[in-house]
């Protein structure tokens, strides 16, 4: 693990987390293979045995994302062909219609590689971060998916949304389709994050309409209560929304919108750990000392820096909180030897008289994609915040 300690300078933090993410980013690329999977999941521990491992698309895609959003940072050739690997197996794999229309295409999660079980069946959330991942990858290799392509993945969010702005959270053929028996706190906010880069590439109003009715969906519903989950998805969706329209100009109210991310980061915000006895949680967002809780707060914390009232109470809190967690994943991170890179899934072990302990422990050294993928957006993420205060 890195050795960074929470006494340390801004910008000596600032020149670690650049160093952090460019290792975050070899290992990502490193372990992407010939055919555009990822190892999606290994133990650091040779002791312990990698059970049959169950692929997830949506991860995958995710993970390009965040590759994707390093190379604008810091291009590299072999990132960028590990994201074209990862682009290739997304957008030829797994990108089929849906059996009643065939102008709607879904993200699947395809059988071969998901080893779960389940029926053949397209997940919101995939479709959601299949146009993130694939919108991504046209900023750096423009006509990497057909325009026409990617109007068919929105049409199948759009789809899947009820007249309140609510979801069908998957679409199983053998269950008749649209199905919402499950609810996912994520795929919203996924969904309309997609939605809202499409309309970035093809400005046809339907997208933010049905991305900005989603998201007051889930503020509307959130707004009495005394608190809100910690939905990331839904403030990255937000601060997309609130810079791509002006307020006067959105379907939706702004002030709707504004409430309900600080709803959400005040939520956030009372999680933080302070552990002054086990300084290796502190500042994260885990009571156990897992990784990729603190990861993805980060990620939205940041995100709603971007459009929060300037003069708000919550921003140095939120700055505060930042700079704090941003020093957990870099002391989490392995900084040297074979898993250069990674995160693993726990920062320590719990105690053995946890009835948990056994299987948390087991798992503690796991790396799996998304854990690395996570931190490393929400390193980039940080990254940004520094250069526009120290350009402002």
């Amino acid at each position: 693990m890195s050795t960074y300690g929470p006494g340390d300078t801004a910008s000596a933090q600032t020149d670690a987390v650049h160093n952090a993410a460019s290792r975050s980013a070899a290992y990502l690329v490193n372990n992407t293979q010939d055919d555009g999977l990822f190892e999606y999941r290994i133990n650091m521990d040779p002791g312990i045995k990698v059970r049959k491992k169950k692929y997830n698309i949506l991860r995958h895609a995710g993970t390009i994302y965040a590759m994707c959003d390093y190379y604008q940072l810091k291009p590299d050739v072999n990132i960028r062909d590990a994201i074209e690997r990862a682009g290739r197996y997304l957008r030829d794999k797994s990108i089929l219609p849906i059996p009643e229309r065939g102008d709607i295409s879904a993200v699947w999660s395809v059988l071969e590689v998901i080893f779960d079980g389940s029926p053949l069946q397209a997940k919101l959330g995939g479709t959601g971060l299949g146009l993130v991942a694939l919108l991504s990858i046209e900023k750096i290799r423009p006509g990497f998916t057909p325009r026409s392509d990617l109007q068919s993945l929105g049409r199948f969010i759009v789809y899947m949304q009820k007249e309140d702005g609510s979801f069908y959270s998957k679409y199983i053929p053998s269950m008749g389709g649209r199905w919402d028996k499950w609810q996912s706190l994520y795929y919203p906010g996924e969904a309309a994050l997609g939605l809202l880069m499409l309309y970035e590439k093809d400005s046809s109003d339907i997208w933010v309409e049905a991305a900005a009715k989603a998201l007051a969906y889930l503020a509307d519903s959130r707004k009495n209560s005394a608190e809100v989950p910690a939905d990331h998805w839904a403030l990255l969706a937000t601060e997309k929304l609130l810079t791509l329209v002006s307020c006067d100009k959105l379907p939706v109210s702004g002030d709707l919108l504004i409430n309900h991310a600080i709803q959400i980061c005040d939520t956030i915000l009372a999680g933080q750990i302070e552990n002054i006895e086990r300084p290796e949680y502190d500042g994260g967002f885990s009571e156990d000392g897992r990784t990729t809780p603190t990861a993805i707060r980060l990620e939205g914390l940041l995100a709603a820096l971007t459009i929060l009232p300037p003069d708000h109470e919550i921003r140095k809190r939120i700055v505060a909180a930042v700079h704090r967690g941003i020093s957990f994943l870099l002391r989490a991170q392995v900084g040297e030897g074979e898993f250069v890179g990674a995160f693993p899934r726990a920062v320590n072990k719990i105690d053995q008289d946890n009835p948990n302990a056994d299987t948390f422990n087991r798992r503690a050294t796991e790396v799996r994609v998304d854990y690395v993928q996570h931190a490393l957006s929400a390193m980039i993420n940080y990254l940004h915040l520094t250069e526009n205060c120290s350009s402002s």
